[in-house]
């Protein structure tokens, strides 16, 4: 079943966990969309520079430090996804908090790990 997929922090660098990511999920036949500060592409995925009113998410995967997370509490509470993967780094305890207030499942994971072991 596909998974509609918004990888925050998406990169054009091939080598960057995030566009690995958005070719595991394209691989995997999950819906992606991509927000990041370059616009591209990756995987035909086309990476939006503007907060866009998603529609039907169901996983926001962050690539983004806590402290530039904070501009994208608001934005991602609005899209109501199913749940939020911090991966490795993301971690972020205040945004938790915020997530847990708003019923938002959230878990502390890798999406390539979670992808590589059927778990996603």
């Amino acid at each position: 079943m596909s998974k509609k997929t918004l990888v925050i922090g998406a990169s054009l660098k091939p080598q960057r966990y995030s566009n690995i990511a958005i070719n595991r999920l394209v691989n995997y036949n999950h819906e992606v969309v991509a927000f990041g500060l370059r616009e591209g592409e990756v995987a035909g995925i086309t990476i939006d520079t503007n907060l866009l009113p998603y529609k039907n998410i169901h996983t926001v995967t962050l690539y983004l430090n806590p402290e530039r997370q904070k501009a994208f509490y608001d934005y991602i509470i609005s899209l109501k996804p199913e749940r939020v993967i911090f991966n490795p780094g993301t971690e972020n305890t205040e945004f938790q908090n915020v997530l847990k207030q708003h019923h938002i499942f959230f878990e502390e994971a890798c999406t390539l790990v979670l992808l590589g072991t059927n778990q996603y």
